[in-house]
């Protein structure tokens, strides 16, 4: 290693020239990579596998030494294009201290008062060619030959920050970089936002507002009016990988923010310490040809058309992630197909209530039963006009009372099969019309359904499916209904410049049930599933002072500050008659939401 090091040869051909001999040059004692590799091998020793992690350590050991004998390649080959003028600057440094004039020209092994004049580590490259400029070369007696050197050293500086970054760059975008040894590139990527929400009128005392949770006319939250708050639990923060293999890219992504459960109202008000919640963790194998994902992603039905603040998903527009098995092959230029499995969910509402597989009934078992997985298809084209997608999911629901509370009247089980379809639009105008309109989009989905009610956001629990069991003269002959549903959502992005945009949307839902259920409790939590109509307006201005468009596209850069409106409405079906004591049979919320995002 010492050998390997070394550069006494360099001296030797120095002196042969007529050059003095430079002192030996020595990178730090290598005896720092025999600290790295003890330190990464302590903890290996104590595994069963002692020979494997010690191979591995000298591969990547093997990788240091490589990558030390580049930049000793690099130096040797700096050193023999600026010989001559060297040793001019030497000969003429020596001439001018003779004669009290000029300073000596130190070598490239400066002595303290040259180091002092270097820029500091880390300095940006123009910044380092200015302070190179600055320094003691340029007042040799010898003025060419040491500008020529003072050049070549910071273009050799300049060079060796380029062959390290190229070295552990990354293949993925952002702050990514490779893991020394290996093929596999690493991303930390997220964001840190913040949002001050103020009601209008209904107060939802939530950081986000969807049509379902709006407070009915007439109840306490309704009287209360408008209602503050500021949170930043919507900040997200996420490590992705990329590994080049034989059957293409293996990638994965964890990702989390901190908008789980709320915490204690006593702790809120002194630390707001959030709950993190797992949004993201999968793996997929394969390229654009054909790819397979196993874990916790989007879902297939997910489709994110309008830009929004409010972190609730919009209505109509599905943001289920969930665990799920998924397939995803390029069928012709532009056209990508998806088939996925994922997770099952069964809620239903029924006269005891609103349930789902985890929810109890009298301290036992769930009705609610998850029999199979969902099962989901998309055909999505892309291409210079925008991008038009089809999908669909089935699903099997079920309510099985077999080892519940209710199994002593009603033992047996129901089944229903729930199944949906959406087509969604996404025009870029600056090809479909003209130039004129920029980056401006003109966005548009209409969806049907039996049973789909949890892939709409904005769907209350309970909407997918309703069951006559506990309605009275019904026994052990009980039926399960999936709920019909459809709606639609329209919307447009205007940029006003490359910096300012506005987001404006209209959606609307309607789901119908059947009649037995006129039979549920007034005020019940299961009358109140029974939401018939969802209306939602979005407004809003977003400032991207690093935002750039070019053509139809846009980079909105690394912050966003904006203000939005939001406004919903929901009607229960059946009017005040099914709301009882909780108020009139439709609530109306306005908000007005400020948020600033970072990226990273």
């Amino acid at each position: 290693m010492g050998d390997f090091l070394s550069t006494d040869r360099h001296a030797a051909g120095a002196a042969q020239r007529g050059r003095p001999r430079p002192p030996k040059r020595q990178f730090a004692h290598p005896g720092w990579l025999v600290l790295c590799a003890a330190g990464l091998a302590t903890p290996a020793l104590a595994q069963s596998n002692e020979a494997s992690e010690l191979a591995a350590l000298r591969q990547q050991n093997a990788a240091l030494q490589q990558m030390l004998q580049r930049m000793e390649q690099r130096l040797d080959a700096l050193e023999r294009r600026s010989g001559p003028a060297h040793a001019q600057a030497a000969a003429g440094g020596v001439a001018g201290g003779a004669a009290g004039g000029a300073a000596a020209v130190p070598s490239r092994r400066a002595g303290p008062a040259t180091a002092a004049r270097r820029p500091p580590p880390g300095t940006p490259p123009t910044q380092a060619e200015a302070a190179a400029g600055a320094s003691p070369l340029q007042q040799s007696a010898v003025p060419g030959a040491a500008t020529g050197s003072a050049v070549e050293t910071v273009a050799a500086r300049r060079s060796f920050r380029q062959e390290v970054d190229e070295v552990l760059r990354g293949d993925l975008p952002g702050l990514s970089m490779r893991i020394p040894g290996t093929d596999t590139s690493v991303r930390l990527y997220g964001f840190a936002k913040a949002n001050l929400t103020g009601d209008l009128d209904s107060r939802v005392r939530a950081d986000t507002t969807v049509p379902m949770s709006t407070p009915l006319a007439r109840s306490p939250a309704n009287r209360q009016g408008g209602d503050v708050g500021f949170t930043g639990r919507r900040s997200r923060i996420g490590l992705e990988t990329l590994t080049p293999t034989d059957l293409g890219p293996l990638r994965t992504q964890i990702e989390m923010d901190f908008a789980g459960t709320q915490p204690a109202a006593n702790s809120i008000a002194t630390s707001n310490p959030y709950t993190p919640r797992l949004r993201q963790a999968w793996a997929s194998l394969g390229g654009d040809i054909f790819q397979v994902l196993v874990g916790q992603a989007n879902s297939v039905w997910n489709e994110g058309l309008i830009e929004t603040l409010n972190d609730a998903t919009n209505l109509n527009q599905s943001f289920v992630r969930q665990a799920q098995i998924r397939v995803t092959g390029r069928l012709a230029p532009g056209l990508t197909g998806q088939l996925s499995l994922e997770s099952p969910i069964t809620d239903y509402a029924s006269a005891a209530g609103v349930f789902y597989p985890d929810s109890t009934l009298n301290g036992g078992a769930s009705p609610a039963f998850n029999r199979a997985p969902d099962l989901l298809g998309r055909l999505t084209y892309r291409g210079d006009l925008g991008e038009v997608g089809l999908r669909g999911l089935l699903r099997q629901l079920e309510v099985n009372t077999r080892g519940t509370a209710v199994a002593t009247t009603s033992s047996g089980d129901a089944n229903a099969v729930g199944w949906g379809t959406a087509l969604h639009g996404n025009l870029a105008l600056y090809n479909v019309l003209s130039p004129a309109f920029g980056a401006d989009r003109l966005l548009g989905m209409v969806y049907y359904g039996e049973g789909i009610g949890r892939y709409m956001d904005g769907s209350f629990a309970g909407q997918s499916a309703v069951t006559d069991l506990g309605l009275r003269g019904v026994g052990r002959d009980f039926g399960l209904d999936t709920v019909n549903s459809w709606g639609f959502m329209a919307g447009y992005r205007h940029f006003w410049s490359d910096k300012f945009r506005t987001n404006v949307s209209y959606a609307y839902a309607r789901a119908d049930y059947p009649g037995y259920t006129n039979g549920f409790t007034p005020g019940s939590d299961a009358a109140l599933a029974r939401i018939r109509d969802q209306q939602q307006i979005i407004a809003n201005l977003i400032w991207s002072p690093f935002g750039r468009v070019n053509g139809a596209a846009f980079s909105p850069g690394a912050v966003d500050v904006g203000v939005e409106y939001i406004f919903n409405r929901r009607d229960v079906a059946g009017g005040a008659s099914m709301t009882g004591a909780a108020g009139l049979g439709h609530g109306i919320n306005s908000r007005i939401q400020a948020t600033a995002i970072a990226r990273f």
